[in-house]
């Protein structure tokens, strides 16, 4: 029950961010619309944000299934992309508002989960430490994600699948010449 509670305070976030900012949404804005009561809200999330970031987690649960590996991390980057697209009006909201933090490291932490992937599977036979792994994937996290929120602070106006592209063209085979940089150096 407790799932289904969350689900639908999630959902009536989103249509209540079609009419009106984040900040002037209120407890009882979402309550009402999706019919229960403030205690049961309280029972779930802390505050609107609490439900913010429990939202962005949730979305982002699925999207890089299988997409962690060398040969389908451009796939999983794209993902990323659709997802923040396929909730724009949510995204851009929160973005917007003074959740923005959230949202930067929601899309943090996906990204360098993506990244990681690629590097522990690109690293198995090497003696990277994994503070070396740790800083490789965060130096290409904070490029992508860089990318990704001037997108965003531009209203999401540009072909993500083009910029997409052009992140995988730039980047393709560069993190394991890092891992290979990395090698080198610590003979």
């Amino acid at each position: 029950m407790s799932n289904i509670t969350k689900h639908a305070l999630a959902e009536s976030l989103k249509k209540l961010l079609l009419k009106k900012p984040l900040n002037k949404i209120t407890i009882n804005d979402l309550t009402t619309d999706c019919g229960i009561s403030r205690m049961a809200f309280y029972y779930h999330f802390k505050d609107i944000y609490d439900l913010v970031e429990w939202v962005c987690l949730e979305e982002s649960r699925g999207v890089l299934q299988g997409k962690k590996t060398y040969d389908t991390w451009q796939e999983g980057l794209l993902q990323i992309f659709e997802a923040v697209y396929e909730n724009k009006p949510f995204i851009i909201n929160a973005y917007n508002s003074i959740s923005r933090e959230l949202i930067e490291n929601f899309l943090f932490q996906m990204t360098h989960d993506l990244i990681m992937g690629v590097v522990e599977e690109q690293s198995k036979e090497t003696l990277l430490t994994n503070e070396q792994k740790n800083f490789i994937a965060d130096f290409y996290k904070y490029s992508f994600v860089g990318i990704m929120l001037d997108w965003l602070r531009q209203g999401m106006r540009s072909d993500y699948a083009s910029i997409c592209d052009n992140m995988c063209i730039t980047i393709h085979g560069n993190i394991t010449n890092s891992i290979q940089n990395f090698t080198k150096h610590a003979k």
